[in-house]
This record gives C-alpha cells, structure tokens and sequence, in this order.
C-alpha cells in the first residue's frame, strides 16, 4: 500500500470530522479513520470521494507516510488510552500520536511516558472552538518536541484561526504543555461565562432591565473594549425567542449548568502550585451551586428571596465586567507562568496570548495589549505589574466596587465579580490579615510564625498573655 497521506485523524464526530474537512479544503493530504464501515463511507460519499476514511486501523495507519501523525478527536481518558492500544501494533519507530481531546495533563505525561519507552512519540494539544471553529479556523495548542511541530506545523496553520493573518496555532512548550494551557484556557472561559451570567442577572433582577434591553447593552459592548466571542454570543442568545412557548428562550432555560471538569482541574492545580484564582475557583462552585435547584427553591421559601431593586448606570456595569475579564486573564496566566517553572514547559506567555486572539472561545480584543504587555517583557509576573494592563485595570475597579456593592445590596450572588475585587484589593494590599492567622495556628498547634522585624521562626508562650 503506498503511503501518500500527510497527516491521519481518528475520531470523526462532530468536531473531528469538521477539522478533517477543513484540511482537506486547504490542500492537505489528509485521511480519516471510522470503524464504522458504513460510516466511513458515507463520509466519503459527502466529500465526493476526495477523501479517504479507513474502517481499518491497519490499512489506516499504513497509509500515513512516515514518521506518521495521527491525531485523534475523541473522548478523553479511556476512550483515548484503548484507541491509543489499537493503534499501537501497526505503528513504527518515531511515529507519533497528537491528542487533540480535552485531557487532563498528567494523563498525557503519563501517555508521552509509556509511547516514549516504546518508541514513539505523542502530542497533547488543545484545541478550543468548537464545531464551527474546527470547520473555519481554531485555535490550537500544541505540546511536544521542535521536531514534531515541524512535522505537523504546515498542516496545523494551514487550518487555524487567523489574526491579522498570523496562524493561531505555535508550540506552547514541552511535554504536556499543550493541555495545561487548554485547561487554563476553559478555566478563564468558566471565570468569564459566570461574570457574564452575574452581569445578566444583575441587570435583570437587581435593576429590573429586560432582556431586550440587556441584549441591546451587549451587543453595543461588543462594539468596544468588551469586544470577544462571549460578549458576542451572549447578545445572540438573549434575542432569542422561544419556539415553544411566548417570551424569551433564556427564561424558559433551567439555571442548571453542567460541566465537563477542565474548571475544576484549573482551580484543583492552582491550590497544589499554591497559586490564587479565585475567580475561577468561584465559577466552579457557582456551577456547582446551581445544580442543586430543588434545594435552592427550599430554602429560599424559608429565607426569601431578591432583597429589592437597585439603581444601576449600565456603563458602569459594562467597566466592572471588562474589569473581571481581565482579571481573569492576569490570574490564568500568572497560573501558567508557575505552571511553566514547576513543570520545565517553557511556555512563552506572548506566545499564549498570540494563539488565544481568534478561534479560541476566550478570544478578545483585550489579548492584543496582553500580548504586547509579554513581548514588552517575557518575565512578568502579574499583568497588574504591566503599566498599561494596571492603569486600565485600576481606571475600572471604581465601576466592578460600584457593582458588586449594587447586587449585595439586592441580595444578588455575583461570586466572581466579588473574587475579582477581592483578588485586586488583596494584590495591592502591603498588609494583610495573615499575621493574625499565624497566631492563631501557633497557639493552637506550636506552628510557629514569622516576625517583619527579624529573620527567624518564633514561638510565643499564649497562656502568658494577661489579657489586659
């Protein structure tokens, strides 16, 4: 058989089969694998026969020139590891596998491990953009070797998002890279869904705006500074009527919101690399809240309900949300940046903020001035340390202050729009509470603290204390 193709995909679902056809249609060589027969050819039949979809793994894989690349789009964890197994017989020395799924990081650096050992090599990459961006241009991100992005890198930009005709897609550094940025990725996305979602209901119960008027409000935000595929998508959502029944489809949805856990594994990595996101952290929590729906009718029947109506200047609102979205990306990529250092990925920041500025759900116009802030320089620690991201951060906190006191006040929960300030107020703190907990720890378990007058641990004997 000869081996004519360029570059192999498993896993022709939804968003598989939308990114096979996008590198077909930009001239690539490029073959798809279904071990459904019937399904393979139905999906050769709707391209006409321009390309090829294998039911067999081994005629497949021998169709790829060598080293082969194959890439696979399917669910993550043991989905992945038993198509991984079934491919492996036909594989050679130096062919390499791409997870294009959504997978935890340890367990690609468990993958890259064992294919290591046995001769081959394995990318992780994020792929962010859903069904339309794979067909259109996502943004992708991914992990490995120089020599592997080589391999593959023609094929990848040919396909990904554009800004300002630069490809979103680069190498985002060693080993599991590729997936820990993607995790980051979604964990700022649950930030910013939730700080949309609380602007909304701020709005809509606090100060009493309708949907109409809310969906006009983002659609001229996303004329401006809030400009991004979210504010976008939030002003198409809010238009739309229910078929069903009258009125407008988002109150007729159920506030449940479920999740697929890249939220969760954010926050849960930035606790082990003693890391603060709060804002992430709060949008994991408020979607888990909102799953106990029956619960929350209960208790609010026993403690009541929205406390009153507020005044609230929607330009206001807009500053405090544009305030939390940026905020949001200072702390994912402060997280990235540790990330980085602990894990030996060297991951450039710019380059981050580059492939996040079209294709990705996170995109905004916002990521441009990021990432200059990082070519400005490469070792930032906090974007708040940026003299332009800082002044504008600091120019919009009086509006996030202003908002968050209005849905306090209405007995509103805005959990984000509250961990973003707090996040802000607790940087630009030279003091914090800390020192009391210190205290507290040594009296009750001899833990001892440190003093800000002298170097050294210490130890204080409590029960001297008069009390006077």
């Amino acid at each position: 058989m000869e081996a004519n193709h360029d570059f192999g995909l498993i896993g022709l679902g939804t968003m598989g089969k939308a990114l096979l056809l996008n590198m077909l249609d930009n001239g690539n060589q490029v073959v798809g694998y279904n071990r459904t027969p019937s399904k393979a050819q139905a999906i050769e039949a709707e391209t006409e026969g321009r390309l090829k979809v294998y039911s067999d793994m081994e005629a497949f894989v021998k169709s790829i020139r060598r080293p082969r690349a194959i890439m696979l789009l399917v669910t993550a964890g043991a989905a992945t590891d038993e198509v991984i197994e079934g491919m492996l017989p036909f594989l050679e020395p130096d062919d390499f596998i791409i997870d294009g799924g959504n997978a935890h990081y340890r367990d690609t650096d468990r993958r890259l491990k064992d294919l290591t050992a046995k001769g081959f090599g394995f990318m992780g990459m994020g792929v962010s953009g859903g069904e339309e961006g794979a067909r259109r241009g996502p943004s992708m991100m991914p992990g490995g070797t120089p020599a592997q992005y080589d391999r593959v890198g023609k094929v990848l930009e040919s396909v990904a998002a554009r800004f300002d005709g630069a490809p979103c897609v680069a190498l985002m550094g060693h080993g599991s890279a590729g997936h820990y940025v993607k995790m980051v990725h979604n964990g700022i996305e649950y930030a910013i869904m939730q700080a949309i979602a609380e602007v909304y209901d701020v709005l809509h119960r606090g100060a009493d705006h309708g949907v109409p008027e809310i969906a006009d409000l983002f659609g001229k935000w996303n004329e401006g500074e809030l400009a991004s595929f979210l504010t976008e998508i939030t002003h198409v959502v809010l238009q739309k009527r229910d078929d069903l029944a009258d009125g407008w489809l988002v109150d007729a949805i159920s506030d449940k919101a479920k999740a697929k856990g890249t939220g969760k594994w954010t926050s849960q990595d930035a606790f082990d690399l003693g890391i603060p996101v709060p804002a992430i952290d709060a949008a994991v929590s408020a979607r888990q809240l909102s799953g106990y729906k029956a619960l929350r009718g209960e208790v609010s029947a026993v403690q009541g309900g929205v406390t009153g109506v507020v005044s609230l200047n929607p330009d206001v609102v807009r500053d405090a949300l544009l305030a939390t979205m940026l905020l949001a990306y200072a702390q994912g990529l402060t997280l990235i940046r540790t990330a980085s250092l602990d894990y030996g990925y060297e991951t450039n920041l710019e380059t981050v903020a580059k492939v996040w500025r079209a294709g990705c759900i996170i995109r905004s116009v916002q990521l441009e001035p990021i990432r200059a802030a990082f070519a400005a320089n490469p070792d930032l620690e906090s974007l708040l340390l940026d003299a332009a991201f800082g002044e504008k951060v600091r120019g919009l906190i009086p509006s996030l202050r202003s908002t968050v006191e209005a849905a306090v006040a209405a007995g509103i929960p805005a959990p984000v729009l509250s961990a973003s300030l707090a996040y802000y107020d607790g940087f630009r703190s030279v003091r914090l509470p800390a020192n009391v907990i210190q205290a507290q720890r040594d009296f009750f378990g001899a833990h001892t603290y440190e003093r800000l007058d002298r170097e050294g641990s210490f130890h204080a004997h409590w029960s001297d204390s008069s009390g006077q």
